[in-house]
Formats: C-alpha cells, sequence, structure tokens
C-alpha cells in the first residue's frame, strides 16, 4: 500500500464535502517542538470550525498518509531526523519504508492522488536568486504546472527571486491570483511591487475559475497569493537586510539545494528575534481561513 487515506478524508471526498489538504514539512522542518505540533493542530482546528476536514499529509513508513491523526503529528513534531521529501526524493524513501516529510511538491502528489483540490500552505518555492548560475528552481514550480490541486499561499517565500519565479508561472501557464489585490505577496510582508496575473475578490471567485480549469481539461495548479495580515506584516526594509544577511551567510558556508530554504528559514528568524517566526505562524492561519472558504464554495459549484 503507497497510499492511505484517512477514513473520514475519504467519507468526505465521496460525499462532495470540502476537505484542506495541508504539508508535513513546516511540522518537521519548520518551527521547533512543541510549537510545530501546536501549530498544526490549530491549522486543523481553523479548517473544522468551518465545516472542512483536514488532511495533513506525511510520509510514515514509506506509506503516503493522506489525513494524520493528532498522536500521528505528535510523533512528527517530536521525531528527529524525518528527511524532507520532493519528487525526486519519493520512489527511494517509500521503498525504504522511511518517514518522509511533505514539501509543497509532494503534498501537491499525494491530494491529486486522493482526489483533493486545495492545498494551504505557508509559501511556495521559487527561483532562487542567483539561479542563473545554479540553476536553482525549486520542484514546486513543476509540480504546479503539472498536478492538478490549486494551493493557497502568502505569496513566494520572500528569500527568492520573486520576479524570476512569476515569470517560470507564466511559462508553464499557471495562474497566479491575488486574492483581494493585485500585487504578490511576499511571504512576511504583503507587497512585494510586482503584480500577479488577475485579482480575485472572493472565494467564490477563486472558485469558479478553478473550475473553469478543470472543466477545460487543462492540467497543473493555480497560485493563490493571500498577502498576511497587516498586523503580522514584517517592515519591508528590515526583511531585506535579513535576508540579504542570511544569504550572504549561505553562501559562505556552501549551503545549497534542499538545505537551503531551512537555513535561510532559521537564520532570518535568528536576525528578526523570532518575529519572523511569528509571522509565518500567523500567515498560516490567514490562509486556511481563505482555504476553507474555497474548498467550501467549490463543493457548492459542483453540488449544482
Amino acid at each position: 500500500m503507497m497510499i492511505r487515506i484517512n477514513p473520514e478524508v475519504q467519507k468526505a471526498l465521496d460525499h462532495n464535502q470540502p476537505v484542506v489538504a495541508l504539508e508535513s514539512t513546516i511540522i518537521s522542518h519548520g518551527m521547533p517542538y512543541p510549537q510545530n505540533v501546536k501549530t498544526a493542530l490549530e491549522v486543523e482546528g481553523i479548517l473544522r470550525e468551518k465545516g472542512v476536514v483536514p488532511a495533513t499529509i506525511g510520509i510514515i513508513d514509506g506509506v503516503g498518509v493522506v489525513g494524520m491523526t493528532p498522536e500521528e503529528i505528535e510523533e512528527f513534531g517530536k521525531r528527529q531526523g524525518i528527511i524532507k521529501v520532493s519528487r525526486r526524493d519519493l520512489p527511494v524513501i517509500m521503498a525504504k519504508k522511511l518517514w518522509g516529510a511533505t514539501t509543497v511538491a509532494t503534498t501537491m502528489i499525494f491530494a491529486a492522488k486522493a482526489g483533493i483540490e486545495v492545498f494551504v500552505t505557508g509559501g511556495v518555492g521559487g527561483v532562487h536568486r542567483g539561479a542563473q548560475e545554479t540553476f536553482d528552481i525549486s520542484a514546486d514550480l513543476q509540480e504546479l504546472a503539472h498536478t492538478n490541486v490549486t494551493v493557497i499561499c502568502a505569496g513566494a517565500k520572500a528569500i527568492l527571486d520573486l520576479p524570476l519565479t512569476l515569470e517560470y508561472l507564466e511559462t508553464f501557464g499557471v495562474p497566479v491570483l491575488g486574492y483581494k489585490t493585485k500585487e504578490l505577496a511576499a511571504f512576511y510582508t504583503r507587497t512585494s511591487g510586482l503584480m500577479v496575473d488577475y485579482q480575485m475578490d472572493s472565494e467564490k471567485e477563486i472558485a469558479e475559475a478553478i473550475l473553469a480549469k478543470r472543466e477545460m481539461g487543462l492540467d497543473g495548479g493555480v497560485l493563490v497569493t493571500n498577502p498576511i495580515p497587516e498586523e503580522y506584516a514584517m517592515n519591508k526594509e528590515e526583511m531585506d537586510i535579513a535576508i540579504n544577511s542570511a544569504i550572504e551567510e549561505m553562501n559562505k558556508q556552501g549551503v545549497h539545494g534542499k538545505d537551503s530554504t531551512p537555513f535561510l528559514l532559521a537564520k532570518i528568524k535568528e536576525l528578526t528575534g523570532g518575529k519572523s517566526l511569528d509571522s509565518n505562524v500567523q500567515l498560516v492561519f490567514n490562509n486556511a481561513r481563505v482555504g476553507a472558504q474555497v474548498a467550501i464554495e467549490l463543493c457548492q459549484l459542483r453540488g449544482k
């Protein structure tokens, strides 16, 4: 058995009830224990309050679990050495029956296989700064190009080259939608100076666009960027200084590939005195509220 779907999740899917997928990298690599478990369960709670079934996805003993139990999430949060798994890692992790934390890319893969359309995360990966020389581009973007899942996020992580990330998404035909904004959200900050493809003023509008894409048979994801709430947003100048300093340190230490994002996020947390982690938690909560409503609207449209 390669995938195990929680019976509650399967029942909701069978009856056209809203389900939202959640990733597990944020648990194992995003923040320390016990805050990681507390945050994961709080995100699930936000979804449940809105009548949406949460499906936290992770790999346990080589099996993709779609809808981890609270006990499994607790173990995920405490367990040391869980591997961060992207598409290329999946065959080996599953064959060796290891534990793995799903990135945006792998969460999308399992969500699509289970039939879950809406996935809520913090921020997506993208084109890294200096990619013209390094070719360092997140597998998240290729997954968005090919896998039929809608990703609700607070934009691409601000540590990335955001203009090139948008260019890449355009090339592969991924619609980039702004929830009540014309501007691309930049994770810790609400603005980036870059325009999204379309501003969407309600969750229903987003659901209608998703449904149109699916009915047209256009494969690939939809990226919805939802700005962090004003009261939790970081100062852009302060963040730019912290990010540039973190990137300089990363290059000095020779960190690259899948280790780069966790390194940079940890360094930025240190440089901002922990404020960036608080912002990270709040933007995920905010994305969960929007994602829940998009999933609800989608079910209602499909039920007509």
